[in-house]
């Protein structure tokens, strides 16, 4: 038994301090590993191999993770100072909606595992360990220990790209974690500094797991009655606008109303916060274009509310047309507009 490949990759993962993808203070890092997930194996045997192998050989059998599921969203973002080995002062960006892939296991609540395969080929993995007979708490700050080697204390790694640390000190803080009744990770957010070897340079970053974020929607209403000043020719209207994410929305169009045989035509714009659950009312005044004033009487309008979803990187626009606003003249008591 202790010649199956799974225990001899074991082994020489436990054998020594420095292991060939591991830290400046080792071997320069290897360049053939022939996959990716060749370094995945190695790097996550220990656990597997563990929980297989018998008492029989002197090693204690222990509980695997479950499997590593897709992530629906998710971001890495980290960099590093001058200096460090893992980012070599570099920063990287990856997140689901550009294509990158990211997985996800939890155990027991206790341990939270994430790997990430780029579309540029870029590939890293992160350990979040809490202590010994603890579970990752949102809002709890962790000082951590590389991982999977933290003993009683918490565990923490970040590495890939053929590179890692020998020995590595961490903080980090999970500001969110939710889990299903089967302990699989629903959420999880939480931010890192990490240093190699006891060295003074860091990377730090931040890992966001959870639903995709809702699609920006707008959706504009013009209100079916408004007033005209007998005084100035110019309409006031009005209307709401509700959304699906904070933005600021952009409200632009045009009323046009028949006075005499001629069309009097003037355009609508403004800008308004809108917050996602709440409508929000609007109201602008409307200048003609030219020398005739608008009168009371049935009006056209048109509007069209743009704002940009951040969380998809677009723009989104929606119209409404043909919308008949009744015109009326303001009281003679109201001020002039």
């Amino acid at each position: 038994m202790l010649d199956r490949p799974d225990v001899r990759r074991l082994a020489n993962e436990c054998h020594a301090n420095v292991d060939d993808t591991r830290g400046p203070a080792g071997a320069e890092p290897i360049t053939n590993l022939g996959s990716k997930h060749m370094s995945s194996l190695l790097r996550r045997s220990m656990v597997a191999a563990l929980a297989t192998v018998v008492s029989g050989v002197g090693l204690v059998a222990v509980a695997a993770p479950a499997a590593a599921a897709p992530v629906e969203y998710g971001t890495l973002t980290f960099s590093g100072d001058p200096g460090d080995y893992i980012s070599g002062g570099n920063s990287y960006e990856y997140d689901t909606l550009d294509g990158d892939a990211l997985n996800v296991s939890s155990d027991a609540r206790a341990l939270v595992s994430i790997s990430v395969d780029s579309t540029t080929g870029d590939w890293w993995y992160l350990d979040f360990a809490a202590p010994n007979g603890q579970q990752l708490t949102s809002g709890a700050t962790y000082t951590a220990t590389r991982y999977p080697f933290n003993g009683t204390g918490a565990g923490f790694d970040l590495s890939g790209n053929g590179r890692g640390c020998n020995t590595l000190t961490a903080t980090f803080t999970v500001i969110e974690a939710t889990f299903d009744a089967s302990d699989e990770v629903e959420s999880f957010h939480a931010s890192f500094e990490q240093h190699c070897e006891g060295g003074p340079a860091a990377a730090r970053g931040e890992v966001h797991i959870g639903p995709a974020p809702t699609p920006l929607e707008l959706k504009p209403t013009i209100a079916s009655q408004g007033t005209v000043s007998p005084v100035s020719g110019r309409a006031r209207v009005n209307g709401e606008v509700s959304c699906t994410q904070p933005v600021t929305v952009a409200l632009a169009g045009d009323l046009s109303q028949v006075v005499a045989g001629r069309i009097v035509r003037g355009p609508l714009s403004l800008s308004v916060s809108c917050t996602p659950g709440a409508t929000v009312p609007w109201t602008t005044i409307v200048t003609p274009s030219g020398s005739r004033p608008f009168a009371a009487g049935r009006a056209e309008a048109a509007l069209t509310a743009t704002a940009y979803d951040l969380a998809y990187d677009r723009e989104v626009s929606t119209s409404v047309a043909d919308i008949t606003v009744l015109i009326e003249n303001s009281p003679p008591s109201a001020a002039s507009f």
